[in-house]
């Protein structure tokens, strides 16, 4: 992830800031709950951010809504960016919180046009639990969203 931080406080960070038009940006897409702009911090040509408008800090201080627009809009944006850049891959990223490699603490999602070689990372060790495991992971999770 890039090396840089936004330490604002909730409602002047960055990108409160490009939302409220305050400072510039390179806008790709608007619509009532999203803004797509590009990365200043470009890995490859058409790497675009797309925020949501409220401040929401992370995923879970979105509404259902809120975080379906910002997929929709990443959806029509990485259409745009294949079409435009014709890169081989394309990768989706969004994080949340410190240990989860967040850097601007304002809802994003990184729409990347992927190269080989683009210096890029995303892999993790694999743990491979028992299925007994995975078995009580999901009664959990189902039990937490009422499904259980």
């Amino acid at each position: 992830m890039p090396m840089f931080v936004d330490n604002s406080p909730p409602g002047s960070c960055i990108f409160c800031k490009l939302v409220a038009k305050e400072i510039p940006a390179a806008i790709v897409f608007e619509d009532p709950q999203t803004l797509a702009f590009m990365d200043l911090g470009q890995v490859n040509p058409g790497h675009v951010l797309v925020a949501s408008k409220r401040h929401a800090a992370n995923l879970l201080e979105l509404t259902a809504d809120e975080a379906a627009a910002v997929m929709r809009t990443a959806h029509h944006v990485a259409r745009a960016v294949m079409a435009s850049f014709e890169p081989p891959g394309l990768t989706l990223l969004q994080a949340n919180g410190k240990e989860g490699d967040q850097t601007v603490f304002h809802f994003h999602m990184h729409v990347v046009p992927r190269h080989a070689g683009d210096g890029i990372a995303l892999s993790w060790p694999r743990k491979d639990p028992p299925r007994e495991v995975l078995q009580a992971h999901a009664l959990r999770l189902r039990q937490a969203m009422g499904t259980a």
